[in-house]
């Protein structure tokens, strides 16, 4: 009986090797297949120029957008106010020709 007990021993002890190897053998073979895969197309390398020229695009977009608005500013401004004079070098009496049409202007508004 005790050669019975150690037979049924060795015998588990037999699968549970054959049944270890057949796991160890797939996850070999898994991880022999991830490598010969291959490379994905977006590598870190290349995300990060991909984020980099968005970042440029965007800078891009965001000065042009804020020259459009100051454009557009400086347009409304010219058509309500008119042409901007200069008076930092005019006389006493250009200084109130100007300061009369501006009058007449926003009385006429």
């Amino acid at each position: 009986e005790k050669a019975r007990i150690e037979e049924e021993r060795k015998r588990k002890q037999a699968e549970t090797d054959r049944k270890k190897a057949e796991v160890r053998k797939r996850l070999e073979d898994a991880s022999k297949a991830k490598q010969k895969a291959k490379k994905g197309f977006m590598t870190p390398e290349r995300k990060k120029k991909l984020r980099l020229l968005l970042r440029k695009k965007a800078a891009e977009e965001l000065k042009k957008e804020q020259e459009r608005k100051a454009q557009e500013r400086r347009r409304t401004i010219q058509e309500r106010c008119g042409q901007a004079k200069n008076i930092s070098d005019a006389n006493e009496d250009e200084i109130r020709k100007f300061l009369n049409a501006y009058q007449q202007r926003i009385e006429s508004l």
